[in-house]
């Protein structure tokens, strides 16, 4: 057995319960009863991948066909791998502790950019070969991914048979039908692909020809045969009845996030021009509060976990959340459950709101009003004013806490040095209405963390035409928010090296030629490319040089509306022409209103056939 080979391995390497599974929550099956199994992959540390909730949706999801079994598989850290490859053992999964090449399914999830390298270290660790192309016509296994970064899945395209498209819980089991009834029928690899390309929601790149003009941007996307034109992401449509785990796997070692999490609702009603997630995931959807609370109790029952999270784009704007924590509150005081709610707005924050999270939680409070001045929150379309984050700040500050978060970020479209000056400049002015207050909590000190993240231009979103600022002007502006926050003891500022946020920028909005220049990142030695201690820009650079191609062909080239985007192809319901007029809204500064408040034509009531909101909701 496989384990008899491991064992030995793990006291020599840093948090051996990572690679052993057995963890309670964890789904043993018989395999005479399985059909088709599914190594569902999450190319990071364990304890980054099992905090991410859709792994526990769609693991959950899959398993509950009795005939179907997904197992869980992440990367191992350097220590193990060096291990693994010295004495033999191929990539398995924490379940069965099987080789993952002789399941049916290879499946990743794709959270970021940076985790790219992993995938090819993850599938040369397991004995598959890293090409599409090499892999003959032997139907098994089939290598898939979807997740966020899949709505641009071009510079990766090589290396995957498909892609899931939107939303997974359905999509994905319809799939694995096709698979299992093809299987039996004695299909080829290419014979299921192409069966596989009708189901809407899958993309199949190997069906797709790319041809590019001299100066390198994209002359045409040519479908092969009866593949579609455009892909068009799933979704789930009644998202009271979508499919949630009413128990998680408890891992034995401490994990990023090791609580229970519910989510709350789906998509996102703002608009913010720099997000996107927020136009991925429309249309916006929310559970009732009953179901919430049915769930979140079962699954504290059945977990043990004493906190409990809120999972949403922006928990805040859930219609009925005073009625959804009241709800939650009656449990979890009376079981001493710690209830956490990130993703609260400054623009909804009541005092009814902060006298429930008062029961709750006794931390610091979080707020992203993303930029300084007024007029770049107005570009971003935030709807945040600095009123508003005074009065949200007034009310923390009344009802005890002593702490605030404020998150920014640098490098938007029409930014100055003005603007980076003012993030300062509007944290002063939150300590200065601290101090002039007769009700702030007696006996502590404020302090205001001020976390500034670089700006990076994303597909689908109305900024995936602008350029992303060079490592010097990124540098410059850091610089400029060094100086003005001296002085300023109560207040405590962070940023991180741009290099990685120009990487993820090249690899965000990258057409199929980065294969390569993946492929030999990852000769060269790059992975775990979003840890600090293990990248090597240098080494993408060399990469990217050798293959005649630059970062800011990419990261820092705008882009023209009649240019031919690498993820034009796909239809993630929100029309190309919307995000034109909401980007020359932002060149003029001019806001959009929410979608609650009116509706603006995106294109996503188009194709669902009927409006978002109710009309009841309209004018809210």
């Amino acid at each position: 057995m496989l384990f008899e080979k491991i064992e030995p391995l793990l006291l020599n390497v840093q948090k051996p319960a990572r690679y052993i599974g057995g963890e309670p929550g964890s789904i043993m099956k018989d395999k005479r009863d399985v059909k088709v199994r599914f190594a569902f992959c999450f190319p990071d540390r364990y304890d980054v991948g099992m905090s991410h909730l859709g792994m526990k949706i769609l693991y959950s999801a899959i398993n509950h066909r009795p005939e179907y079994w997904c197992e869980r598989v992440f990367a191992p850290d350097v220590d193990f791998e060096s291990a693994m490859r010295a004495h033999g053992i191929p990539l398995y999964a924490l379940e069965s502790l099987e080789p993952i090449k002789d399941f049916d399914f290879i499946g990743f999830t794709l959270q970021y950019e940076l985790c790219y390298t992993n995938i090819l270290n993850m599938l040369d660790l397991a004995g598959v070969p890293l090409m599409q192309k090499d892999r003959g016509e032997n139907i098994a296994p089939i290598v898939c991914a979807g997740g966020s970064c899949a709505c641009n899945p071009e510079p990766i395209a090589d290396f995957f048979d498909l892609f899931f498209i939107g939303e997974g819980e359905e999509l994905d089991l319809e799939v694995m039908d096709l698979y299992e009834k093809m299987r039996a029928e004695g299909a080829t690899r290419s014979e299921f692909l192409r069966a596989a390309a009708g189901i809407e929601g899958v993309y199949v790149p190997s069906l797709y020809d790319v041809t590019y003009h001299e100066d390198g941007t994209i002359a045409a996307f040519t479908p092969k045969g009866d593949a579609p034109k455009t892909v068009r992401k799933r979704i789930i449509a009644d998202f009271d009845k979508a499919d949630v785990p009413e128990e998680f796997v408890v891992p034995f070692a401490e994990i990023v996030h090791d609580r229970a999490v519910t989510e709350v609702l789906r998509g996102c009603i703002r608009g913010c021009r720099f997000c996107q997630a927020g136009f991925l995931y429309r249309p916006f959807r929310e559970k009732s509060p009953e179901v919430i609370c049915k769930q979140s109790k079962t699954l504290c029952d059945r977990t043990g976990y004493e906190e409990l999270s809120l999972c949403s784009l922006s928990t805040s704007d859930h219609s009925q959340i005073e009625a959804m924590l009241d709800g939650l509150l009656t449990f979890t005081e009376q079981e001493h459950i710690n209830l956490s709610l990130p993703s609260l707005r400054v623009d909804n924050f009541s005092t009814g709101l902060m006298n429930r999270i008062r029961k709750v939680r006794n931390s610091g409070l979080t707020f992203a009003p993303e930029a300084g001045t007024q007029r770049l929150r107005d570009v971003i379309n935030k709807n945040v004013t600095e009123e508003d984050l005074m009065r949200t700040c007034k009310i923390a500050f009344a009802g005890g806490q002593a702490t605030v978060k404020l998150y920014f970020m640098m490098g938007l479209p029409t930014e100055t040095d003005e603007d980076i000056t003012a993030i300062v400049d509007l944290a002063q002015r939150v300590v200065d209405m601290w101090f002039s207050m007769d009700e702030r909590p007696k006996g502590k000190s404020v302090q205001i963390s001020v976390s500034v993240a670089t700006f990076v231009p994303k597909p689908f979103t109305p900024f995936q035409f602008h350029p992303q600022d060079t490592v010097a002007m990124i540098a410059h502006k850091q610089h400029l928010l060094e100086e003005a926050a001296k002085g300023h003891k109560r207040i405590r500022v962070s940023w991180h090296a741009p290099e990685t946020s120009i990487l993820e920028a090249v690899l965000a909005r990258g057409d199929r030629r980065l294969g390569k220049v993946i492929l030999d990142a990852w000769k060269k030695g790059c992975l775990f490319d979003a840890w600090s201690e293990h990248f090597r820009f240098d080494l993408w650079q060399e990469a990217m040089t050798e293959n005649h191609l630059t970062m800011e062909f990419y990261a820092n080239r705008p882009r023209s509306y009649d240019e031919i985007l690498p993820w034009d192809h796909l239809d993630y319901y929100v029309d190309k022409a919307f995000f034109i007029k909401e980007n020359e809204k932002a060149i003029a500064a001019s806001t959009t209103p929410h979608c609650r408040m009116q509706c603006t034509a995106c294109g996503v009531s188009r194709v669902m056939g009927k409006p978002c909101f109710p009309k009841k909701e309209e004018n809210v």
